[in-house]
């Protein structure tokens, strides 16, 4: 397993702020992101790999979690324990599971996903198995992670993941190429499950089921709360006074959105029905959220236009109307 510098992948020092780490994902995701970059194949690696760095270090607990790791990461004392698996011979015989295609590494499985942990506990063994009465144990269920992407969730897809499986008593791995199917609406926290491709069974039993845990890509423009969508419009003063027509990016593409005379900061302008799958045949809804942005540098005749507005203007933004 492969350490993974989570402060080289984004580019900033091991103390930067939450808000440089926010600043260098948008920035570098944007660059990455697999609908703007030329080379998709090799963009959506990259994407994937700096969501993985920002979902550990924009989480203060989990980057505090990976801060103690520090140098000593891969010394035994710091490892989990590996997962359980069905087999009768209990853990020292547990197989080890590892993905490829998830969208996420071994190392974050390891130490901050889903890797290892049953999904619905052991598969259940009949009381007669326990007493000796020669009934197979079902596999274990065994859970993982899977990054999609809100292009995913709006579309639905179809990935192909890599699972090995290692049986530490023999040193012998398997593996096997699956199909996940993403369906249109998938949410955060969703198990996607594959039916028989967990542990195996012992005595005849049945395998137990994998289950993936879905978990948004964190996008660079939208964030996600539900089946809504938001996202930040930049306005002059100007357009927030007088209105305007802006270009606003949606996940169906570019749209216009009219700003009325006389918007606010901090306030939000609905466009219906561009967010997310709602789950009962319709989507919800994209806000653009107006942050009102000031020139920090003027030409003196700029400057002159301005003073001439603030000594005619009787607007007093203190005072109570």
């Amino acid at each position: 397993m492969k350490f993974r510098d989570y402060y080289e992948v984004l580019g900033v020092a091991r103390d930067a702020s939450a808000a440089d780490i926010k600043k260098a994902f948008r920035k570098l995701a944007h660059m990455y992101h697999p609908d703007v970059a030329k080379d998709r194949s090799t963009a959506e690696a990259k994407f994937k790999e700096l969501n993985e760095a920002n979902e550990v270090l924009s989480d203060p607990e989990k980057r505090r979690r990976y801060d103690e790791l520090g140098a000593n990461w891969n010394h035994p004392e710091r490892q989990q324990s590996p997962p359980q698996g069905g087999f009768a011979g209990g853990r020292d015989e547990a197989p080890e599971f590892h993905f490829e295609g998830t969208g996420f590494s071994d190392f974050f499985e390891q130490f901050f996903g889903s890797r290892g942990r049953a999904a619905h506990g052991f598969g259940a063994a009949r009381a007669e198995d326990a007493a000796g009465g020669g009934f197979g144990r079902r596999g274990q269920d065994i859970e993982g992670d899977i990054l999609v992407t809100l292009d995913e969730v709006l579309h639905g897809s179809a990935r192909i993941i890599t699972l090995q499986r290692t049986d530490p008593r023999t040193g012998r791995s398997s593996t096997q190429n699956l199909r996940v199917k993403i369906s249109p609406g998938v949410h955060e926290g969703q198990l996607v499950r594959l039916a028989g491709k967990g542990g195996e069974g012992a005595g005849g039993g049945e395998a137990g089921n994998l289950y993936l845990r879905v978990k948004y890509a964190t996008h660079p423009d939208f964030r996600v709360q539900g089946s809504d969508l938001y996202c930040d419009v930049e306005l002059a003063p100007w357009e927030a006074v007088l209105g305007a027509t802006v270009r606003v990016s949606t996940l169906d593409g570019t749209v216009s959105l009219k700003i009325p005379p006389g918007t606010a900061g901090e306030q939000r302008l609905r466009l219906r029905g561009k967010g997310l799958p709602a789950g009962d045949g319709t989507r919800g809804h994209l806000y653009a959220v107006v942050s009102i942005q000031v020139p920090t540098h003027l030409t003196a005749e700029q400057r002159q236009t301005w003073e001439q507005l603030a000594a005619t203007s009787t607007f007093n933004p203190r005072q109570s109307s």
